[in-house]
């Protein structure tokens, strides 16, 4: 199993060259989701479709991560409704092992934005600097949680 590394902060105002950043749209969809693991399907763009089992929202945490058929994921979306994001996802690599996702949401999540951080090490994420344009660090608050997000709204 991999270890996600990661910070999350509430984003104040987009980045002035957030068109240069690499950029995907992805609907995600919770088929189970506790206060210990989540368990979503994702496809990026139409295509490229997942399984992704991941344990509770955190600095660390478990993830596994496996390729899912565009027919298995036409069969398992259905069972998602009333527990779905969809977003568009910049990256770009800020630094070698640091990753910055900045998901743009749409739908009833519109004007929400979230910039979350990926790290190489637990060391790494603590001495990180938060870029200017970025709020509050919610690293770790369930309410901003995707799942959270999915099923309750903007919090």
């Amino acid at each position: 199993m991999a270890q996600e590394i990661e910070r999350k902060l509430l984003v104040a105002s987009l980045p002035e060259d957030l068109g240069a950043w690499d950029a995907k749209r992805l609907e995600q969809g919770y088929l189970a989701s506790t206060e210990d693991v989540e368990v979503r399907i994702r496809r990026a763009d139409g295509r490229d479709a997942r399984l992704t089992v991941k344990s509770s929202p955190g600095l660390s945490r478990v993830e596994e991560e496996l390729a899912l058929e565009d027919a298995a994921f036409a069969r398992l979306w259905p069972l998602t409704e009333g527990r779905r994001v969809v977003k568009v996802r910049h990256t770009r690599e800020v630094a070698p092992g640091v990753v910055y996702e900045l998901d743009v949401y749409e739908g009833a999540l519109a004007g929400l934005a979230v910039l979350e951080v990926e790290f190489a090490s637990e060391d790494d994420a603590r001495a990180w600097t938060p870029p200017g344009w970025a709020g509050r660090e919610v690293t770790g608050e369930k309410a901003y949680a995707n799942q959270t997000l999915a099923v309750d709204g903007a919090p």
